[in-house]
């Protein structure tokens, strides 16, 4: 649905992006994940044809998006990270204005669905700049949203907001799911855990990284496991298991608790697990840490990527 083959955009000698390549297919939610300054506005500005690259080209189901702008803009629904809302406008004029500029065919019916799925009826005749910021935040995805399109560029789209007001947002979100493609710009890790099915990191107008969220944590582990383990009674318990030789390190982190790394095979958490039985400790808990999204992402920027 959407290819970025070779996209560079130069501000006079600064380099802001680099060469991106990637792909989102139809139906996805795409996070497009990095630090600020990385280069995701930039980007998202591009893919909708609101700025143009110094290289490179964006096509969207087939089309170039500066070949054919107006072809490609009528597939799209761009949130931009500050909404294009008019404060001393009402909520429902604002839905006309924004349908009349887009030439739908039937604004009130669009108008009424936008309403809708952002749950803004009870705000339409209300002026935009009385409402809360979660509110005008809805009501940019409102905007986003009439017509229908396929698909819907979110950039930063939970910004400024309260833990309330994400929470509305992201659900909103979620309930798009199946309806549209989605490009998910932002640097909150949680929205992209809660929301995206795929991951695209950026750091320093590279990508560093792109693939599932379990593809992501997959690719980072290093050979290697980090175990909890709990258990009743015992003191030798942490000797037996530093003997054993698919076990690397073992560090006690309180009574009955211990921290141990071992190789990375469902055969060194099996045999780990026998151990405890056979030493008699009891086994309460045996628990297997996994790479966060916080851990990948702190890696990949700090990193340059993987290898």
């Amino acid at each position: 649905m959407i290819v970025v083959r070779d996209l560079v955009k130069d501000y006079g000698d600064r380099r802001a992006i680099h060469s991106l390549n990637f792909s989102v297919e139809k139906g996805e939610i795409v996070g497009f994940l990095g630090p600020n300054g990385a280069g995701k506005s930039t980007t998202m500005k591009i893919i909708t044809g609101f700025m143009a690259p110094t290289s490179g080209e964006v096509l969207v189901a087939g089309d170039d998006v500066f070949e054919n702008p107006i072809k490609v803009k009528s597939r799209i629904g761009y949130l931009p990270e500050l909404p294009p809302v008019y404060g001393d406008m009402r909520v429902g004029d604002y839905l006309k204005f924004v349908a009349e500029l887009k030439n739908l065919s039937n604004i009130k019916s669009a108008i009424g669905e936008a309403l809708d799925k952002t749950s803004l009826h009870e705000v339409e005749g209300r002026l935009i700049q009385n409402l809360s910021k979660g509110f005008r935040q809805r009501v940019g995805i409102a905007q986003a949203l009439l017509g229908n399109p396929e698909i819907l560029i979110l950039d930063e789209p939970t910004v400024g907001l309260d833990p309330k007001q994400v929470s509305e947002v992201r659900r909103l979100i979620q309930s798009l799911r199946g309806h549209h493609t989605m490009i998910l710009s932002t640097h909150i890790l949680t929205e992209v855990q809660a929301t995206c099915e795929k991951v695209i990191i950026i750091n320093q107008g590279k990508i560093v990284a792109q693939d599932t969220l379990s593809g992501l944590s997959t690719k980072m582990v290093k050979q290697e496991r980090v175990v909890n383990l709990s258990y009743r009674r015992g003191s030798d318990l942490q000797q037996k298991l530093t003997s054993q030789n698919f076990v690397k390190t073992v560090v006690p982190m309180g009574d009955h608790l211990l921290q141990v790394t071992v190789e990375d095979s469902d055969d060194a958490i099996e045999g780990l697990a026998r151990v405890v039985v056979e030493s008699g400790a009891g086994l309460l808990e045996l628990t297997s840490e996994k790479y966060s999204l916080e851990d990948i992402f702190i890696e990949l920027t700090q990193s340059g990527g993987l290898s």
